[in-house]
């Protein structure tokens, strides 16, 4: 991935030497040609497409964005309520991640959401033990993580 960057990078720069013109506008046309030029030519590269790559990690942005919205709406419902209604409490979450960024990103993602908090990670690095401030079913929280963070980073890296 980072060869068609850097290929992309050298095209378009290429191209404001040969155009004679040093400003963004040749720089932007150069990108244009060397991602076209990139695309055609992905089947000659190990990796695939790394724009493919750059719009995961957008989609990992928006997924935590949303959950950050949607935790911090939860906790104020808790917050507000005049009698204290919360079930906290540890968990295990099995994870398929397997390389130590990956790990490391879904740690800090679900402790970034407001409720949640990695407590630890199991030495085979196959466990994080995840605490959460309102839990009801362990089952679904797994499922919530899994199929929103743990997908999307399997999307970046895979």
């Amino acid at each position: 991935m980072l060869l068609q960057l850097v290929l992309n990078i050298f095209i378009a720069v290429s191209w404001m030497f040969i155009s004679n013109a040093y400003d963004f506008s040749a720089f932007f046309g150069g990108y244009l040609i060397g991602l076209l030029l990139i695309f055609v030519l992905r089947r000659s590269f190990s990796h695939r497409f790394y724009l493919h790559n750059v719009w995961a990690v957008i989609k990992l942005i928006l997924i935590f964005f949303r959950e950050l919205i949607l935790s911090n709406y939860a906790i104020m419902k808790v917050v507000v309520k005049p009698k204290l209604d919360v079930k906290p409490g540890i968990f295990a979450m099995p994870t398929e991640l397997t390389k130590d960024w990956e790990i490391l990103t879904l740690s800090n993602l679900i402790t970034l959401t407001p409720g949640t908090l990695v407590v630890d990670i199991s030495d085979d690095k196959k466990t994080l033990y995840v605490h959460a401030m309102d839990i009801q079913d362990v089952d679904e929280a797994i499922d919530s993580i899994k199929n929103s963070f743990e997908k999307a980073i399997m999307e970046v890296s895979r």
